[in-house]
């Protein structure tokens, strides 16, 4: 029995041993090979503080020695210091150009760059774009190491990733990790699709790369989803494609100019494409349009669905600012729509950058109830006044006065205005209250429908899950 048991511990520390050497990367060669090519970046702004009033006490007062540790001795004289921030950058070519995040050298009066052989230079600043959060910079050296640029395309989640950079200092700390997930969006991010990684990431590796396995930079390490200020275990790097055309602009212009459509979006749930008409949930769904922008001069209509632009899917609404904006202004594009039940491809050109807006949940101005009754909605609805129509510059629609049902959970609320109701692909603009109420009567009790709603400056779908009554 002895035997059997000391035969099985060898056979589980032999398997233990064989895992440990084939199963887990080696991370060495790489970061030989590859970390010559990251660099520390230090930045510099002078700072000025405010003008300070006469302190209210005398010298022999206790209270003067207080705040004298506080505020400079001369009354009305500003006072300036130095903010200094750490971050971390890559050589992309042999003579000085630098890769890093916009974030890492913003405002700065100074940029320095510290490479691993300890010399230092002062940075140039050729550019920097703050959608994109990429920044480019440039020394003055050559024959410097470059790091190899791979494919984030070829990516795979679960595969093992790797990060050099500078947290909180430490010069050409190595971390690894796997990639977590690709194409992310992130609120107010919609021109990187992020790769998510598990990669611990903290202040000062801003920046730095995000090297494969292959010793290939796919990503700058750009930001984390943190509670507490520091890495939680999620991390989020740009990918280097997105990075290079950015930088490609940046060295010939100085700048990046993106395409616009003008309209607002929103994001198409399984509810509203069931409304819609439409098989699945893609796309991005158009709640308003720009008067006299390239949407608005090419057709495109509220209640549209682009399903396509450029003959590129887009699979959901974060998709659609990124292929646009990637789009040279006065570029001549192909938008294929659905509408009512049908696609349809428009022909437009496309303008030059504002980011496209999203439709908020801004509420409207309250409005106080009246005594009309509640409707099968629960909604208090009353027809528009023509200074009101005026006003919104619109033909038609009903203003929510109150909700007394079960609507809380459909996002409506007073002060917003119903404009158009839209079930499996068919769009009702609405102008009357017995007709609003007529169209409402005429459905199940567990039929979904979608509102289009005015609420303050913006336009977005709501939609109500089971209507409920008879």
């Amino acid at each position: 029995m002895k035997r059997v048991f000391v035969l099985i511990c060898f056979l589980m520390v032999s398997s233990l041993s064989l895992a440990q050497t084939r199963g887990l990367p080696d991370f060495a060669d790489l970061v030989e090979k590859q970390g010559g090519a990251v660099v520390n970046i230090g930045t510099t702004r002078v700072m000025r503080t405010g003008v300070f009033p006469q302190l209210p006490f005398d010298e022999d007062d206790p209270m003067f020695d207080f705040f004298r540790r506080f505020m400079p001795r001369q009354p009305g004289s500003p006072r300036e210091f130095e903010n200094k921030s750490l971050g971390s950058g890559f050589i992309i070519s042999s003579e000085g150009y630098i890769l890093t995040n916009a974030h890492v050298i913003d405002s700065a009066d100074e940029i320095t760059v510290r490479l691993t052989d300890k010399r230092e230079f002062k940075a140039k600043l050729i550019g920097a774009d703050k959608r994109t959060d990429v920044a480019l910079i440039k020394i003055e050296a050559t024959s410097l190491p470059v790091v190899k640029l791979g494919d984030p395309a070829h990516l795979r989640v679960g595969e093992w990733v790797l990060a050099i950079g500078s947290p909180f200092g430490f010069d050409n700390s190595v971390t690894a990790g796997i990639v977590s997930a690709k194409g992310r969006s992130l609120p107010q991010e919609n021109y990187v699709p992020f790769i998510q990684t598990d990669v611990a990431v903290n202040p000062g590796n801003s920046g730095g790369p995000l090297f494969n396995m292959k010793g290939e930079v796919v990503g700058i390490n750009s930001q984390i989803y943190s509670r507490s200020g520091g890495y939680m275990g999620v991390s989020f790097a740009i990918p280097i494609d997105v990075a290079m055309e950015v930088q490609n602009q940046l060295r010939a212009h100085g700048k990046v100019s993106r395409g616009r459509l003008g309209v607002v979006i929103q994001e198409i749930t399984k509810d509203l494409a069931e409304s819609l008409g439409l098989a699945k949930p893609m796309g991005a769904a158009v709640s308003s349009v720009e008067k006299g922008g390239p949407a608005d001069k090419a057709g495109i209509e509220a209640g549209d669905v682009i399903l396509k632009f450029d003959g590129k899917t887009v699979n959901a609404s974060a998709d659609l600012p990124r292929l646009v904006g990637s789009t040279r202004p006065g570029t001549k594009s192909t938008v294929q729509l659905w509408r009512k039940g049908a696609t349809r491809d428009i022909s437009l050109t496309v303008g030059e950058a504002q980011e496209e807006k999203v439709a908020s949940a801004r509420p409207g101005r309250g409005v106080k109830p009246g005594t009309r009754p509640a409707n099968r909605l629960g909604l208090v609805v009353s027809e528009l006044t023509a200074e009101q129509r005026r006003e919104l510059k619109i033909g038609g629609g009903l203003l929510v006065e109150d909700i007394v049902g079960g609507t809380a959970r459909a996002d409506l609320r007073p002060g917003d205005v119903i404009l158009a109701l839209i079930h499996k692909g068919s769009t009702t603009e609405i102008k009357t209250v017995e007709q609003f109420n007529h169209l409402l009567a005429g459905f199940a009790k567990n039929s979904n429908i979608t509102l289009l709603v005015r609420r303050g400056e913006m336009q977005t779908f709501v939609t109500i899950k089971g209507l409920g009554g008879e």
